[in-house]
């Protein structure tokens, strides 16, 4: 139950990004929801890939660089889900920074004090 309402909220949070972001459109709730679902498997299969083959450029640059591995998994999903477009590598990395920025601000809204 818990991951359906994490899906929905980040549909939610790619549907406001997107009327505030100017290269970022979706077409509606129901294309944020595909985006969201393959947004959440993209990062439970590519994105572990994507961190070992570029582990040594991550330690370089001091984790930095996985905020362009995030942008590549957007561009991936704008790749695959019609409906969802990003416009660049730029727009991407803003993208997946304020996206990460909104779900753990919304995420937190979830957690049960125990």
């Amino acid at each position: 139950m818990n991951t359906i309402i994490k899906i929905l909220l980040t549909a939610v949070a790619v549907i406001v990004l997107s009327k505030f972001l100017p290269g970022v459109t979706v077409d509606g709730f129901v294309t944020a929801i595909i985006v969201a679902v393959v947004l959440a498997l993209l990062k439970f299969i590519v994105r572990p890939i994507l961190v070992i083959l570029t582990l040594p450029v991550t330690i370089v640059t001091f984790g930095l660089f996985l905020f362009v591995i995030n942008a590549i998994i957007i561009l991936i999903a704008d790749y695959f889900v019609g409906g969802f477009s990003v416009s660049g590598v730029w727009i991407a990395l803003l993208f997946s920074i304020l996206l990460s920025i909104f779900q753990s601000i919304l995420f937190s809204l979830l957690k049960d004090d125990k």
